[in-house]
């Protein structure tokens, strides 16, 4: 059977919403637990942040970079810390390991995500010229 038979039957198979619909129908981990989602959110803002930051970055290494490189950098700060925070809080509080649908996993990389987004946006904002007006 090929690859997309595979993704198609899958897709077309019905949905679990609870997880004790999940268990009738022999999947033994239900996906959208709310900390999983917790954690992918937290995830999906911390890469947002890297994003941000990689592009602003290479917007202030260009000649003539204007306030748009520090505005994304400062975006990309706060990105990285909200996802970088939420993805320390949710490991904190998170009472098991791996595969026990805490979302451990999207926490951690949250975390690692988060940190690096921080730290490309505070490195462009570093790095970008100051816009201080000069009476």
């Amino acid at each position: 059977m090929s690859v997309l038979l595979v993704l198609a039957a899958q897709a077309a198979s019905p949905v679990c919403t609870t997880s004790a619909e999940c268990a009738g129908q022999g999947v033994d981990t239900f996906l959208g637990t709310p900390e999983r989602v917790w954690a992918s959110v937290a995830a999906l803002v911390a890469l947002g942040g890297v994003v941000i930051g990689w592009l602003a970055l290479r917007s202030v290494r260009r000649a003539g970079a204007g306030a748009g490189g520090r505005r994304a950098a400062v975006v990309a700060v706060v990105a990285g810390l909200i996802g970088g925070l939420n993805g320390a809080v949710k490991l904190a509080v998170a009472d098991g390991g791996l595969g026990t649908g805490n979302g451990v996993f999207g926490a951690a990389m949250a975390l690692v995500l988060g940190l690096a987004g921080a730290a490309l946006g505070a490195l462009a904002l570093t790095r970008s010229p100051s816009h201080a007006p000069s009476s």
